[in-house]
């Protein structure tokens, strides 16, 4: 079986010239009976359509590189000694090459010098002004069928292997996606939990003289975040594999408008004084409840990093039909550095979200030094229903 497939392997690379050979084999073969055929003995007529088929025959063999020089030849060699397999197998060649002016004009040339050169013999002329459409004709639409298929074949090769690629460049962006989905909901979830143990830990750390219950308070508080902490990254990481969401919605924990008043509180117990203002119906979508919710998340992340629990007001608001309003407003802190590094993927994300969703977003400081995130999504009249 492999010297089979050895054997095929070496027919497949030398196919093309095993059939120039077949060719010029065959070409020779009619020259020589067309010059054998005529009256007993061999006159300078003979030898002369003889040498003219044979060098018609050997430029066979250059037929693929120059097809358009090879039918010239094979068509003079028609015109002046009737040779008509070399010109035939010439045509074919140049109409599976190219279907166009030239091959028509070639195919005209060699249709009269068909004509011109069995004239001489005193053939009928309207026998051959009949026959010589239909026997160079068939060598023509030949070429042509075979070249069509053939361009055809290419074209859907092409169809196969742009398609190929674009599917793995897609699938390489769905990875590339559910990389950067990840990562979001990652942050969204453990960012903030972090935070509050950093300003727990901090709290600590710039209070040396604090009494027993505060350190143990504050040590509780500390174990309580990091175990929700450890509960939601094993939550999001057991939905990985299953998760069938376009948005991320499936990934857990998935938050809602009702869960702000945790959050808050969580800040508050964390020692930052939040104001909240929070009169968010509790019909709004699912999917505006969540950004809403990781809108004022992220905010108050980035003020337990930067902010130091400084003064922060909250304010959510909104309707069916005018849409929702998220501000989250800090003054000014009294500590430059941060307790936890950023880099600024929480924000990028944030305005993902809400531009995804129709929405506004726009981040900066206010006059008074402090920093303001404020967002506005859209509600439409109609309700969203639960997912």
């Amino acid at each position: 079986m492999g010297r089979l497939r050895r054997w095929y392997a070496w027919f497949i690379r030398r196919a093309p010239r095993i059939r120039d050979l077949m060719f010029i084999g065959f070409s020779l073969i009619t020259v020589v009976a067309q010059s054998a055929s005529g009256r007993p003995g061999w006159d300078a007529r003979d030898w002369f359509v003889l040498s003219v088929g044979i060098v018609a025959s050997l430029a066979l063999w250059w037929r693929r590189r120059y097809p358009v020089t090879v039918t010239v030849i094979a068509v003079l060699a028609l015109g002046v000694g009737q040779v008509f397999v070399p010109m035939g197998l010439a045509l074919l060649t140049l109409a599976i090459r190219r279907r166009d002016a030239t091959l028509a004009i070639l195919s005209a040339a060699a249709y009269v010098a068909y004509v011109i050169g069995n004239w001489t013999d005193n053939t009928d002329l309207f026998v051959l002004l009949f026959t010589g459409p239909f026997l160079i004709g068939t060598w023509v639409a030949v070429g042509a069928y075979i070249g069509a298929r053939r361009d055809l074949m290419v074209s859907l090769r092409d169809r196969a292997d742009r398609a190929e690629a674009e599917r793995e460049l897609r699938a390489e962006q769905a990875r590339l996606g559910e990389r950067a989905r990840i990562a979001q909901e990652m942050h969204d979830v453990l960012a903030h939990k972090v935070s509050l143990i950093a300003l727990h830990a901090g709290g600590l750390e710039v209070n040396p003289a604090v009494g027993p219950e505060k350190v143990e308070s504050s040590a509780g508080l500390i174990r309580e975040t990091a175990r929700q902490a450890m509960e939601d990254l094993r939550e999001v990481l057991g939905v990985l594999r299953t998760d069938q969401s376009v948005d991320g919605a499936n990934l857990s924990p998935v938050p809602r408008a009702a869960d702000l008043v945790r959050l808050v509180e969580a800040s508050r117990a964390a020692g930052v004084n939040v104001t909240s203002e929070l009169t968010l119906p509790d019909d709004v979508p699912a999917s505006v409840g969540r950004t809403v919710y990781r809108i004022v998340q992220e905010a108050l992340t980035n003020v337990h990093k930067h902010a130091r629990g400084v003064w922060t007001e909250v304010v959510v608001q909104g309707a069916a039909g005018t849409g929702v309003t998220v501000r989250v407003t800090n003054v000014r802190p009294v500590a430059a550095d941060s307790l936890l590094p950023g880099s600024g993927a929480g924000l990028v994300g944030l305005r993902e979200r809400v531009t995804l969703s129709g929405g506004r977003l726009a981040v900066g400081p206010t006059q008074e030094g402090g920093w303001r995130v404020e967002a506005w999504l859209p509600w439409s009249d109609g309700k969203e229903g639960e997912r």
